[in-house]
């Protein structure tokens, strides 16, 4: 499974975006599933129904009800890893969503992702030493 960060999603679903071309091509090409987080997704939906309305957070409802990607969910046990890698990272800042991905690496046991942010997930690491491949960028 490919971890698919929120800025992937939105490229996607945003003609307008600077890497929607790019990611179309990606997503096109994909021999793996997806997964992503609720924050992830709540984020999405988010920045989609404001810079492209409703049908574009509609249509990235519609991927996730046909299957075209899973979703990990959090639990209380992960709240305590949440507060340390939030706090470890405060500086860029780390979000909650960021902070999803990162859980969903160490669970996977990969950092592999989709993501359009090179300057976090070039700095974020999971299970504190392995750094993330960014299969997007």
């Amino acid at each position: 499974m490919i971890i698919a960060d929120t800025g992937f999603w939105v490229a996607l679903g945003n003609p307008r975006d600077d890497h929607h071309t790019l990611a179309l091509r990606t997503f096109a090409a994909l021999q793996e599933p997806l997964i992503s987080t609720w924050p992830v997704m709540t984020e999405v939906c988010h920045l989609l129904l404001q810079r492209r309305g409703t049908i574009a957070q509609l249509k990235f409802i519609e991927l996730y009800r046909q299957g075209v990607f899973t979703v990990f969910d959090l639990h209380l046990s992960h709240a305590e890893r949440l507060d340390k890698l939030m706090n470890a990272y405060a500086d860029l800042p780390m979000d909650l969503a960021d902070a999803s991905l990162v859980l969903l690496a160490e669970a996977l046991n990969h950092g592999r992702i989709l993501s359009t942010d090179r300057r976090d997930f070039h700095a974020y690491r999971w299970k504190n030493t392995q750094p993330f491949t960014n299969l997007l960028l």
